[in-house]
């Protein structure tokens, strides 16, 4: 930038106070100091800007290189597994049995991931005790809307 000394700074000074007078110089004064903080305001705007862009490239440049070495990861993994079937289908063969993938039945596949047995929230829900639930205030009979109803307005009106 400008490089200003205290002379360059003084001998500002003393111009501004001999052309503008010293009336209208506190005005001028204020009026440069605000025009200065506005120019200053959108300078440091402008740097926050182009550092943001430069992090988002940065960003978008490492998303590239990570998904790249994700591919090749999995194509990895994928030609290790097809190793291992053929290596398995090799030693079927040789043994005299009859390796074939299962097929994914859909259905199958939705009636395990269903939640049942044990893990299931009806049989834990139902698993606690009559007294526990009796004692957290937890209902222990399924009530209709209109059976409530009816049960709380006629003791309502008593």
């Amino acid at each position: 930038m400008i490089d200003l000394g205290v002379s360059k700074l003084a001998l500002i000074a003393v111009v501004a106070l001999v052309v503008v007078g010293p009336e209208r110089l506190p005005k001028v004064a204020r009026m440069a100091g605000n025009l200065l903080g506005r120019a200053q305001r959108y300078m440091n705007e402008v740097k926050s800007e182009v550092t943001r862009q430069m992090e988002v490239e940065e960003f978008k440049k490492m998303r590239e290189e990570s998904t790249a070495v994700l591919k090749e990861v999995e194509n990895s993994i994928q030609s290790t597994v097809n190793e291992a079937n053929i290596h398995l289908s090799d030693q079927a063969d040789t043994l005299g049995y009859d390796y074939t993938k299962p097929a994914l039945d859909e259905k199958e596949v939705l009636r395990k991931s269903k939640r049942q047995g044990r893990n299931s929230w009806g049989v834990r829900r139902a698993a606690r005790p009559i007294w526990f639930k009796h004692s957290t205030g937890m209902r222990t009979r399924v009530q209709s809307g209109a059976a409530r109803m009816k049960r709380f307005h006629h003791s309502a009106n008593k």
